[in-house]
């Protein structure tokens, strides 16, 4: 008898009854291949060949019935990552470390491994370089020790077999990008093989009791193999941020099952890897300009840690019919929701001129905290008048000009104090009880018309 004949998608795995030039599922041109059925028909992902995971079957249990017990806990050995990750690695997660090319992820998963491997066999697997080169980039970043083993390796069946004959405790996988199935057609680095090998490591995870971290890659255009397709599948999601050409990187954690997720780590970039920045905002602040109109300082949270950040602006008159608008680390519709209100309710004409809006040292705002700073600095650069060195402005500015209470102010002040600072613009109205730092004024305004007359 004639074996039937079925067709997917390689992108996107999508069956279909006939060959089609373009796939209905997700659109991609020229992606349909034929396969036999009995391998279309497979249900659920594909097990990690000699992974040695059965199909156990789970039975309902009351919730009293459940056992419970602390994650453990392990330290990698660079505290940012620590503070990150909500307080260290824990046994049997998988996590996914995700950034642009270059930013830094593979110097950073090798530099741990330094300190790993002092009390856990590790297993560093990368796809992109041989054994050779990564000795090399190791020596470059002094990493070494017994317990570090290395594997240039592609195929996740082979990878699943050196585990199960090394079996390390700690596996880092750079990157999923390379792996590829065996039992899958599709080329590597696509949808599919990204998330059956994604989701034979999240079993022999969860099977094995072993830590992995998994390096992917994502490109400025978001590709859709990236780590976005893989965020619902991992325990935590890190994100590596920076411009290149910048030597400060940022560590966000976007997804966290056993801690927060509004926790950053700040790295430097030096010729011998990457270096930890325990006091982020006296480097942020580190060469600003005194006396110059158009620079305020903010402080927000991050997590629960608060930093300072410099907003700057330049307003200009423009040339143009439509003057320009362009916002650099902080989000765009807020720069111009500001401007309309510094107009409106600060009485400033900003229509005609030009606005740019940046932040130093390649942090990104999303707080509304940072409202007040950034209204100071354009309102400082448009009228030409420098705001006071020794003041930081904190404050939420809504659509009438008022401003409105921040939380954590009191630890936002006591940031303040430490770095110097001897003056604070804040709103009238606060939360709770506050206590001012000693040698710290606090400036209270109401609305954004006081606050421009109060500095300008």
């Amino acid at each position: 008898m004639k074996e039937k004949i079925l067709y997917y998608c390689t992108e996107c795995g999508n069956e279909t009854p006939k060959w089609q030039g373009k796939c209905p599922a997700c659109g991609a041109w020229n992606t349909i291949v034929e396969r036999p059925a009995e391998k279309a028909s497979k249900k659920g992902p594909v097990r990690a060949v000699g992974s040695g995971l059965g199909v156990a079957v789970n039975r309902p249990k009351p919730i009293a019935q459940v056992e419970t017990t602390d994650e453990l806990r392990f330290p990698t050995g660079m505290g940012e990552l620590d503070r990150v990750l909500g307080g260290g690695a824990v046994k049997g997660s998988l996590v996914l470390v995700g950034g642009a090319p270059g930013i830094g992820k593979s110097t950073l998963m090798l530099q741990i491994c330094g300190s790993l491997c002092r009390f856990a066999n590790v297993l560093y697997v990368s796809g992109e370089e041989s054994e050779r080169q990564i000795k090399l980039r190791a020596e470059r970043l002094k990493v070494g020790g017994e317990g570090l083993y290395l594997l240039s390796e592609t195929s996740l069946d082979n990878l699943v077999d050196a585990v199960h004959e090394l079996k390390p405790d700690i596996l880092i996988v750079d990157s999923i990008q390379t792996l590829y199935h065996g039992d899958l057609s599709a080329s590597p680095g696509s949808v599919s093989q990204v998330k059956e090998c994604t989701m034979a490591l999240m079993q022999l995870a969860k099977g094995e009791g072993l830590t992995i971290f998994v390096i992917g890659h994502v490109n400025k255009e978001g590709s859709i193999a990236g780590p976005k397709v893989l965020e619902h599948m991992v325990d935590c999601v890190l994100y590596f941020e920076g411009e290149r050409h910048m030597s400060y990187r940022i560590l966000r954690a976007a997804k966290n099952r056993f801690g927060a997720t509004n926790e950053i780590g700040v790295f430097e970039m030096e010729d011998g890897g990457l270096s930890e920045v325990p006091n982020p905002s006296e480097t942020l602040l580190a060469g600003r300009p005194e006396g110059v109109p158009g620079s305020c300082v903010t402080c927000v949270m991050e997590g629960v840690r608060p930093v300072l950040a410099e907003v700057q602006a330049l307003v200009v008159p423009s040339s143009l019919g439509n003057p320009r608008r362009v916002s650099n680390g902080f989000e765009y519709n807020r720069a111009m929701l500001l401007l309309a209100v510094l107009e409106k309710r600060g009485g400033l004409l900003l229509g005609n001129c030009d606005a740019y809006l940046n932040v130093i040292g390649g942090l990104s705002l999303d707080e509304p905290a940072a409202d007040l700073a950034a209204m100071m600095a354009m309102a400082s650069s448009f009228r030409d008048k420098p705001v006071p060195s020794d003041l930081a402005a904190i404050g939420e500015v809504g659509l009438t000009g008022e401003l409105r209470a921040v939380n954590t102010l009191g630890q936002r002040l006591s940031e303040v104090r430490r770095l110097g600072f001897t003056k604070c613009l804040i709103p009238k109205r606060t939360q709770g009880k506050l206590v001012v730092p000693e040698g710290l004024e606090l400036i209270r305004v109401a609305n954004i018309r006081e606050a421009l007359a109060a500095l300008l």
